[in-house]
C-alpha cells in the first residue's frame, strides 16, 4: 500500500494553491484520458474491479473519494481527518481506510461507498498503511522514530487489535506496507523515513508477524513498494534513476527496473506486468515493463494541466492496476495543488507514431508517391498492413484506395492519382495488434487545378449620386461548381462588407447585383473553385459623384450679360452663399470665388465649411465690394479634403454675381 504523511507546512501551501484554483477551468489532458479530482493531497488509491470503482484517499481535507473509470465522482465521504492507506477485501465488497487523525481503520462498503464500522487500533498509534495478508488487515503505525506493525482480525465474534509486532526493525516511523493474493501469507514492509530504506519480509501464516529477511541498505527510503504476483521478489521505488527488485528469501538485490529521476511509485499487474513511477517534470513519469524486462514497452509522459508553472507528475504512490484488466490507473499533480485521474487504456502495448511523407505539390490525375514509416520499441508481426484513405473535395469523407503492407522496418510507400485539385491529405492508420497501439498519420499535398476565367464589369466607372447600376460576374469554364458570390463594400467605415447575393450563374455565365451608388463601392465577385478549378475572387471599384447645389440670395435683381444669368448686388449689400450638399458624419465643403479680368477667370479666395447635418451651410460675403466685376462662386466635394473619402470629388455648378453702385 502507498503512504504518505504531510507536513502543516505543506498542508498550508496546498491550501493557498487550491483557493487561487477556485474557479478556474481545467481543460483536459493526459496520456489516454484524465478528470480533474476534488482533492488537495493525494494518499493511496485502490481499484474495485467487481464495482468498477477507485477509491482514492486525501489526507489533508480527511476525505475519501469515489470514482468510476472515467475519473467521475460517485461518492465522497468526510470526516476521516488524515485518511491515508486504502486495501481492499479480497471479495470486492469492503474497503479499508487507515485514519490516523483518528487512531482508527474505518470499513467502506464498496458498493454503496457508505462506512460500516471503525476500529480504534489505540491512542496515538496513528495508522498509515496496510495490506491484506494472512487473513488480517495489516497496518503500519507510529510516527517520530517509534514505528511498528499491527493487525486487526475479524474473523472471530469481535475485532482483535494486535500491537507491536516487530519491535525489533526499528522502524522511524510508520513502515509501507505490501502483499499479493499469489503468497498470502507474505507481508513487505519499507521505511519511508530513513535515508538508509530499511525493507523488512514477514511470514504472517500463524497470525503473528515472523520476520524473515531484513535489511538496512535500500538505496534511500521507500516511496513505494510492490510484490511480484507469486510473492518471490519485492521491487521498491526509492528516489533514485531505477526501480529495485529484490528476492524475498533474503532481500539480496537481483536486478532492476531503469527510470528516471526520483522513483516514487510501483505498481503490479496480475501477469508480472511493473508499472514504475517517477515524479518527474522534464522526463516519462510512468514507465511499464515486462517482467524482467530491462526496456519498457511503454512510456507516459504527463502534460501541464491547467496553468500550472510545469508538466504534471505522478503522485507518490499513486498507480494501480486494474484488476483482472488491462488498463493502469495514475494519479498525478502540479504545482497549483491540481490532481488528476488519468486512465491509461493500453499500458501493455508499445506505443506506435505514423509519420506520412506526401509531396508538397502534384499535377492532379497524375501519379505521385507517398513514403512514411511505423515506428515503435519493438518489431511488427509479419504481414502487418496499414490503412490508406484519401480525402480530397470530391471524397470529403475519404476513400480507401489501398492496404499497404509493412516493410520488415516499419516503412511503407504507395502510388496513387489523385482524381481532384485542390488539398488531398492521405491519412495513414495502423490498426494495432497483440502488442503494439494503434495509432494514425497524415500529409496533405496541394495537387493543382486549372485556371479559372471570372470578370467583373463597371471598374472605375463614375456614377452620379445615387444611380442604381447594375454589376455582372462572367464565370467561365468550371468542372461541377457553378456558384457565384457577389459581396458588396461601400467606402466608410460604418458600412462593412456584405455579401448580398449567392447564386449560380445563368447558361451565359452571368449573375448581376443592383447597387445604389451613394458612395465608392467595391464589388467582389467570389468562385470557391471545384476540384478541378482553382479558386478566384475579382473586384471592381465605381465611384459615385455627392449631390451638390449652390444658390446666391440678396440680390436685388438677375439678369444676363451675355448669355450667362447674373444675380446683382448693391455695393453695400453682402450677398449669402447657401450650398446642399449630401450629408456624411465630420463633411465639409469647399468653396471658391473667382474674378474675372481681361478675359480669364482669377482665383481670388477659398475655405472649407462644415456642413450642418441636415447637409446645408450659409456663407455671407462680408466686406467692400468693388462693382463692374464679373464674379462667380461654387461648392465642391473634394475626396480626401472634404473630412472624409467616401465619394469622388464632385464640382457643383459655377454661380455668377456682380457690384453695382
Amino acid at each position: 500500500m502507498r503512504t504518505r504523511r504531510i507536513s502543516t507546512a505543506t498542508a498550508l501551501a496546498v491550501l493557498f494553491s487550491s483557493v487561487v484554483l477556485a474557479g478556474g477551468a481545467a481543460s483536459p489532458a493526459a496520456a489516454d484520458s484524465s478528470a480533474i479530482l476534488p482533492i488537495m493531497t493525494a494518499g493511496d488509491i485502490v481499484v474495485d474491479g467487481v464495482h468498477q470503482k477507485i477509491f482514492i484517499s486525501d489526507p489533508y481535507s480527511g476525505t475519501l473519494v469515489a470514482t468510476d473509470y472515467a475519473g467521475r465522482v460517485l461518492a465522497t465521504l468526510t470526516g476521516l481527518p488524515g485518511v491515508d492507506g486504502l486495501a481492499l477485501s479480497a471479495d470486492s465488497g469492503q474497503v479499508y481506510a487507515a485514519v490516523p487523525g483518528d487512531d482508527s481503520i474505518v470499513s467502506i462498503e464498496t458498493q454503496t461507498v457508505t462506512r460500516t464500522a471503525r476500529y480504534a487500533t489505540g491512542e496515538g498509534t496513528d495508522p498509515e498503511s496496510l495490506a491484506l495478508a494472512g487473513g488480517k488487515v495489516w497496518f503500519g503505525y507510529g510516527f517520530e522514530d517509534k514505528g511498528n506493525l499491527g493487525s486487526l482480525d475479524l474473523s472471530g465474534p469481535e475485532p482483535v487489535v494486535v500491537l507491536g509486532q516487530d519491535d525489533a526493525s526499528g522502524w522511524r516511523g510508520a513502515p509501507e506496507l505490501a502483499a499479493t493474493p499469489g503468497a498470502p501469507n507474505t507481508l513487505a514492509a519499507g521505511d519511508e523515513t530513513t535515508s538508509s530504506g530499511l525493507l523488512g519480509i514477514f511470514d504472517v501464516a500463524t497470525g503473528t508477524a515472523v520476520r524473515t529477511a531484513f535489511t538496512a541498505d535500500s538505496y534511500g527510503s521507500t516511496k513505494d513498494l510492490a510484490l511480484t504476483p507469486d510473492g518471490t521478489h519485492l521491487v521498491t521505488a526509492n528516489v533514485a534513476d531505477r526501480h529495485f527488485v529484490r528476492q524475498t528469501t533474503d532481500l539480496a538485490e537481483v536486478g532492476s527496473y531503469p527510470t528516471e529521476h526520483y522513483a516514487n511509485g510501483v505498481a503490479i499487474a496480475a501477469d508480472g506486468t511493473v508499472a514504475a513511477g517517477s515524479d518527474s517534470w522534464y522526463d516519462p513519469d510512468v514507465h511499464v515493463f515486462k517482467p524482467g524486462a530491462s526496456t519498457p514497452v511503454r512510456q507516459y509522459d504527463f502534460p501541464n494541466t491547467g496553468d500550472s508553472s510545469g508538466a504534471d507528475t505522478l503522485a507518490q504512490g499513486g498507480l494501480a492496476w486494474e484488476p483482472g484488466g488491462s488498463r493502469l490507473f495514475a494519479v498525478s499533480g502540479n504545482s497549483r495543488g491540481q490532481f488528476s485521474l488519468r486512465v491509461l487504456t493500453e499500458p501493455t502495448k508499445s506505443a506506435t507514431t505514423v509519420t506520412v511523407n506526401a509531396p508538397a505539390t502534384a499535377t492532379r490525375a497524375k501519379q505521385l508517391t507517398v513514403t512514411g514509416k511505423v515506428d515503435s520499441n519493438t518489431p511488427f508481426p509479419v504481414g502487418a498492413r496499414i490503412a490508406v484513405t484519401r480525402v480530397d473535395m470530391e471524397s470529403p469523407k475519404g476513400t480507401s484506395p489501398s492496404s499497404v503492407a509493412l516493410r520488415t522496418d516499419g516503412t511503407f510507400s504507395f502510388t496513387n492519382s489523385p482524381p481532384a485539385g485542390g488539398k488531398v491529405t492521405y491519412k495513414v492508420a495502423y490498426a494495432g495488434d497483440a502488442t503494439h497501439s494503434a495509432s494514425s498519420g497524415y500529409d496533405s499535398v496541394a495537387v493543382s487545378r486549372a485556371a479559372t476565367g471570372l470578370t467583373l464589369n463597371r471598374n472605375k466607372s463614375v456614377y452620379s449620386y445615387g444611380k442604381d447600376v447594375t454589376f455582372t460576374a462572367h464565370l467561365g469554364t468550371t468542372y461541377k461548381n457553378r456558384v457565384v458570390e457577389l459581396w458588396v463594400d461601400p467606402f466608410g467605415s460604418d458600412k462593412p462588407k456584405k455579401l448580398v447575393r449567392t447564386g449560380t450563374v445563368n447558361s451565359s455565365g452571368n449573375l448581376s447585383v443592383v447597387v445604389d451608388m451613394k458612395r465608392d463601392t467595391a464589388v467582389t465577385a467570389v468562385f470557391r473553385g471545384d476540384s478541378r478549378y482553382a479558386p478566384k475572387s475579382v473586384k471592381s471599384t465605381a465611384y459615385a459623384r455627392v449631390k451638390v447645389s449652390t444658390s446666391v440670395t440678396k440680390e436685388y435683381k438677375n439678369a444676363k450679360i451675355g448669355t450667362r444669368s447674373y444675380a446683382y448686388f448693391h455695393k453695400s449689400t453682402d450677398p449669402v452663399f447657401n450650398t446642399t450638399m449630401s450629408y456624411y458624419k465630420g463633411r465639409s465643403h469647399k468653396l471658391s470665388l473667382e474674378l474675372y479680368y481681361k478675359g480669364t477667370w482669377y482665383d481670388v479666395g477659398w475655405d472649407y465649411f462644415k456642413l450642418s447635418t441636415s447637409g446645408r451651410t450659409s456663407i455671407t460675403l462680408n466686406g467692400t465690394h468693388d462693382t463692374g466685376y464679373k464674379m462667380r462662386v461654387r461648392s465642391s466635394y473634394v475626396n480626401g479634403s472634404s473630412g472624409d473619402s467616401v465619394n469622388s470629388t464632385t464640382h457643383g455648378s459655377w454661380k455668377y454675381f456682380i457690384f453695382t453702385k
